[in-house]
């Protein structure tokens, strides 16, 4: 098999995982790339050509793909055990950091030096969510039609307002039915690792009775069970990366049910841009500063590091699940034109959400108000004239120039432009 690895244990496998899970900032780029150097060029734990294959197999799947690769890593070197470090320390150092940085945030994100600060940060996570746009479009923009599912995903998200779910589900179904190829038959069956099912079924049980319990004990309507559900239901959709699902949770999160203003949503982005482990644990911040917000608890702390750690629960675990289910026919499914094929419309359709988000955050960000306007029976978010910040726009300047003219890494880039915040604030009063 080109998927084998040389076998370990999970105890001795633990430190360099561990140093993974520290070192994993940079996005899903950067972290595949640690891994790379890491397990093939330093360890060789793996082959480029297994690598790879595990790679392109965790691309079809929702959720951090990164995480995911080490993962089904993990587990071909060490079985379940061996998965469960991999994936588990992939994710542990990134998630503590959050914690710690929402409660912080909380606690201390008013006053006035942090607030400007933090105006900086969401300028420069304007132009971050830019790069990325160009960057996916690049990959995602290479086959006849592209451009066109890309326009009908941005139209169909951003002014017709479908959800997201269906608009990944719809790119997929069509991709698979346009993109049959002959010589799919000769593709290898796969082998099934020991114990396949029962892991399927030991991770859906991890995932899923949890959440029920959560539904038994505090009801249906409570702010538990709807961050349980909702982030259950993002586990499931989320192609693309982060930045494809953020537009949708910030349609849910922000507009439709009002857990958190556009404001903190961009600080939570800017936050989990600082972190190490996959971009998605912004939401672990929407859950504990919706928490913390909601709560008339003696004990909002408490509560909010509750309803964090249960978003994360939902988000990771099922990454689990699909490793687990499909790990053993990596060589079937990287051998699949369709699949394949459905993967290309899928990305294709998030350039068109991410653009979407790029919108809505330059909306949020350069100007102080949106409205919701009525034309004809469509209803379209549209920045009030009279709110821009001419400053504000001077600060994603400096932020665009930092990252596509002078190169500047996303750590470098975020901490000048909270200085350039502290800075702007302090020479022509408050601006956040």
């Amino acid at each position: 098999m080109t998927t084998a690895t040389t076998p370990s244990s999970a105890r001795a496998d633990l430190p360099t995982w561990l140093r993974v899970g520290v070192l994993s900032f940079g996005g899903p780029a950067g972290q595949i790339a640690l891994m790379h150097r890491l397990l093939v060029e330093e360890l060789r734990w793996i082959d480029e050509r297994g690598f790879m294959a595990g790679l392109n197999f965790c691309m079809l799947l929702p959720g951090p793909e990164a995480q995911q690769l080490a993962t089904w890593i993990g587990w071909r070197r060490a079985g379940w055990r061996g998965a469960l470090v991999a994936g588990g320390l992939f994710v542990l150092p990134g998630m503590l950091c959050m914690l710690l940085l929402s409660a912080a945030y909380v606690t201390f994100g008013e006053l006035r030096p942090v607030s400007a600060a933090f105006l900086g940060v969401k300028c420069a996570v304007l132009s971050i969510v830019l790069e990325a746009l160009l960057r996916i479009g690049r990959r995602a923009l290479r086959f006849g039609g592209a451009v066109w599912i890309a326009a009908a995903a941005f139209v169909a998200i951003y002014i017709l307002r479908v959800p997201f779910p269906l608009i990944v589900g719809g790119a997929a179904v069509l991709g698979y039915l346009l993109r049959a190829s002959p010589g799919v038959e000769h593709a290898p069956s796969g082998h099934a690792l020991p114990g396949h099912l029962r892991l399927v079924a030991a991770a859906l049980l991890a995932w899923l009775v949890p959440l029920a319990v959560v539904l038994l004990l505090t009801g249906a309507g409570s702010m538990y069970s709807r961050i349980g559900l909702f982030y259950s239901v993002v586990a499931i959709v989320t192609f693309g990366g982060a930045y494809a699902v953020l537009g949708y949770v910030a349609d849910r999160a922000v507009g439709d049910w009002g857990w958190l203003d556009a404001r903190q949503m961009a600080d939570g982005l800017g936050l989990a841009e600082t972190t190490p482990g996959p971009l998605i644990l912004v939401l672990q911040f929407v859950a504990f500063v919706a928490m913390f917000q909601a709560t008339q608890s003696a004990h909002p702390y408490a509560l909010a590091a509750a309803a964090a750690v249960l978003g994360s629960w939902v988000l990771f675990v099922p990454s689990f699940v699909w490793i687990f289910l499909g790990g053993p026919y990596v060589e079937r499914i990287n051998a699949d034109e369709r699949l394949r094929g459905a993967l290309s419309f899928v990305t294709a359709a998030v350039v068109g959400v991410v653009l979407n988000l790029a919108v809505w955050f330059a909306m949020h960000v350069v100007f102080a108000r949106v409205e919701r306007v009525a034309i004809g029976p469509l209803a379209i978010d549209l920045p009030v004239a009279a709110s821009f910040d001419a400053r504000v726009l001077g600060l994603v300047a400096l932020s665009a120039a930092l990252m596509f003219g002078l190169k500047q890494g996303i750590g470098r880039t975020l901490l000048l432009s909270a200085l350039a915040g502290l800075a702007l604030d302090y020479a022509t009063g408050r601006v956040s």
